[in-house]
């Protein structure tokens, strides 16, 4: 019977992971007008004047939610042209933080019950300042406590491990940011029409990205025995470089770390020997090359590389040991994309090491403690 629960997937984690197409187009649903160039949230519950007085955004999450967060600020400074600060709800608490009658702050919580981002809910209301939260779980403590609230209806998600809630709060996140440009006047209509039909074919590019999942579990055969693991990324693929190394500590038990990609000189480059992999995130965006550089100074040490990139060519080939290709899309949307080979890397490292995947140890799905 528990079997049948998982769709004939081996574990809720990898079912999630293969729900994703559905649950972003149920993120979508109704709420692009194309037509009009414009976005429609239902339950945001803030007039466009109130939106529009806004002149600072806090986004404040926990744990995978603050990867998303810290995403939401490359897509709210860039299409909304607003300052955004993003905190670790148990520091944002404690840090007495500057908000104002003008100041929103965005909460994300996939339970919408998260103990640390509710307190950080409070602590933004008391001063004064509007929320809205970015929320799986409807009717949750969070989503009632906002003034408003974006739900990202990515369906029940079981595995401790997040992925089809994280891929959704993205999404989430790019609607909010497009909202919010539309009313400053930062967006125009053409470029959220733009915008608007590149995230129709996010389902569609996800199927795409996951047909790589055999190729995928291939390289995490031979990498499965390493003590550690570094992830590089630049821009807004950072946070997914944090993302991918958290995925692999949570259910390999694997050592691993994040980091953007230009910090490498200034520390991690120490530990490059031949048995560290290196998963280097390479969308084929402005920072290319900088990031091709960053792989070859892996490769002069003897490190490993795999290459995760929209553009396979002879200079990535070059200078990886490994390259997996995903289908590319607007800059703005690649995070999305390139998620899925960090749920899958980890996924089938978990599986050939043998833990639990869905239930990993010390992990609970949602942290109602501080």
């Amino acid at each position: 019977p528990l079997m049948a629960e998982k769709g004939g997937y081996r574990h809720f984690m990898l079912k999630e992971i293969y729900e994703q197409p559905r649950a972003i187009a149920d993120t979508l649903a109704g709420r692009i007008r194309e037509e009009a160039g414009d976005i429609y949230l239902e339950d945001l519950d803030l007039d466009d004047e109130t939106l529009h007085s806004m002149d600072k955004v806090n986004i404040v999450a926990c744990g995978t939610s603050w990867h998303a967060a810290l995403v939401g600020k490359f897509l709210t400074e860039k299409l909304a042209r607003v300052p955004v600060e993003v905190d670790i709800a148990s520091e944002f608490r404690y840090r007495d933080p500057i908000v104002t009658s003008r100041t929103l702050t965005i909460l994300i919580s996939q339970s919408g019950e998260t103990a640390d981002t509710l307190a950080g809910l409070r602590e933004a209301k008391r001063k004064g300042g509007k929320v809205v939260s970015i929320c799986n779980v409807v009717d949750s403590s969070i989503a009632r406590e906002s003034d408003g609230v974006i739900y990202t209806h990515a369906g029940p998600e079981i595995g401790v491990a997040s992925t089809k809630a994280f891929t959704t709060q993205l999404v989430a996140l790019v609607l909010f940011a497009c909202k919010l440009g539309r009313v400053r006047g930062t967006l125009d209509e053409n470029e959220c029409r733009l915008l608007g039909e590149e995230l129709v074919k996010l389902p569609r590019k996800i199927e795409e990205a996951l047909e790589q999942d055999a190729a995928i579990e291939e390289v995490a055969k031979i990498y499965m025995n390493a003590s550690d693991f570094l992830y590089l990324g630049r821009g807004n693929q950072y946070p997914i470089a944090l993302e991918g190394a958290l995925k692999l500590k949570e259910i390999s038990y694997i050592h691993a770390e994040g980091y953007p990609a230009g910090e490498m000189k200034h520390g991690p480059i120490a530990l490059i020997d031949e048995d560290l992999p290196v998963v280097v995130l390479l969308p084929n965006n402005e920072t290319r090359e900088k990031v091709i550089s960053n792989m070859q100074e892996v490769r002069a040490r003897a490190g490993q590389v795999i290459a995760i990139t929209d553009l396979d060519d002879r200079l990535v080939r070059d200078n990886a040991d490994h390259v997996l290709t995903f289908p590319g899309i607007r800059d703005e949307l690649m995070p999305v994309i390139l998620s899925v080979p960090m749920q899958l890397l980890a996924y089938h490292v978990a599986v050939l090491k043998g833990t639990d995947v869905d239930q990993p140890r010390n992990l609970a799905k949602s942290v109602t403690v501080e």
